[in-house]
């Protein structure tokens, strides 16, 4: 599932779940085990809004199953309302929880979202890429970077394929800008690894490899990957989808490729089930046993589902800005998004009722088989 998608959804979300509560760590330990910080799952909220202590539950919950990481999704916009001035509410809030999990966290900071730029603080305005400015855009991920050591991984554009579909032109801009970032920032962090993250099946189902190629910046490429045709309908089996993951070694080239984020839906509605979810997730095991060594993360898409029509992608919006559903490549017809929000919502590992799905066991089963 598209990155800019999937980072909206969660991101707001967050931010909705924090307002809700008071800024404290909930008193409830967390029972250590043995963790893979490799391997990864999105954490969320199955309801719009929701309290400190339950996200407490549902960050003890994912733990359990011994993942070493997880996304936190942090757009500047939020992070940095007024040039210099930081908001760390939210931001606080979630990195808590991740701390407290002794969980690794891989850091989505989007100066690309598909085909919109940003979304960027109302003081930058809406630049392009070649008046962005490195310095800026170093200044706030050195703050964050500054502030949460736990995060060693960035994500500097997501479903970048889509931002340069029809402006290859500005590739040239963008490798140039990204290297000035990441060289900056690596004078202040030197552990820290970045690159950009693409949507593979609609690399695939475009024929855009050549544009991942091209953009060969970076530490590592990573990917998300769902498996559906352009309208959004689940086209794939889960021995099919394994073998489209094995495309991401090639694309990478010489750099290790990275899994942001992994989903198969349940929904029967775009052609999922719950059997399918489960024998994909087995096979996905697979193929990172099989390229472990080649792979920088492993990230699964998600922990819990949300009622059914609440995964709105119409005029998605972040702060006081909107990001278009047309960048998600889908194309922005009522066929599709109808698609889109019953992929979305039926892309967890638990029901909307909180119940464990067959893949939440299988999942657990796999870890415990690594670790």
């Amino acid at each position: 599932m598209d990155k800019k998608i999937l980072g909206v959804t969660i991101g707001v979300a967050v931010v909705i779940a924090v307002i809700a509560g008071v800024l404290s760590i909930p008193s409830s330990e967390v029972i250590p085990q043995n963790t893979n910080d490799k391997i990864g799952l999105v954490i969320n909220s199955p309801n719009q809004s929701t309290t400190l202590q339950e996200l407490d539950e549902i960050y003890s919950t994912a733990s359990e199953s011994g993942i070493g990481r997880s996304n936190v999704y942090l757009f500047w916009n939020l992070i940095e309302p007024e040039r210099g001035e930081y908001n760390w509410k939210y931001s606080d809030a979630l990195m808590s929880f991740n701390k407290k999990s002794d969980l690794k966290v891989t850091l989505y900071f989007s100066i690309i979202n598909g085909e919109t730029l940003g979304p960027f603080p109302s003081w930058i305005g809406k630049p392009p890429l070649q008046s962005l400015g490195e310095d800026r855009v170093i200044n706030v991920l050195d703050a964050i970077l500054s502030r949460y050591d736990l995060v060693d991984t960035v994500i500097l554009a997501g479903e970048t394929e889509s931002q340069f579909r029809y402006s290859e032109q500005n590739i040239p801009v963008y490798k140039e800008l990204f290297t000035g970032i990441s060289d900056g920032i690596k004078e202040k962090h030197p552990d820290i690894k970045i690159g950009n993250a693409f949507a593979l099946h609609q690399v695939l189902n475009k024929n855009l490899r050549h544009i991942v190629t091209d953009l060969d910046v970076g530490d590592f490429v990573a990917f998300s990957y769902s498996p559906v045709d352009t309208v959004g309908d689940m086209v794939k089996t889960p021995q099919q989808a394994k073998e489209e993951l094995q495309e991401i070694i090639d694309l990478a080239g010489d750099k290790k490729a990275a899994i942001f984020e992994i989903s198969w839906s349940t929904s029967d509605f775009v052609g999922g089930s719950e059997a399918s979810q489960t024998e994909f997730l087995e096979k996905s095991f697979e193929f990172y046993t099989e390229n472990e060594s080649e792979l920088e993360f492993f990230i699964w898409y998600r922990q819990n589902d949300k009622p059914d029509g609440t995964c709105s992608f119409e005029a998605q919006e972040i702060g006081n800005d909107k990001l278009s559903v047309e960048g998600s490549g889908f194309g922005s017809s009522e066929h599709v998004i109808e698609r889109l929000n019953h992929y979305v919502c039926n892309a967890g590992l638990f029901d909307e009722n909180g119940n464990p799905k067959a893949s939440w066991d299988e999942f657990k089963n796999q870890i415990q088989m690594l670790n």
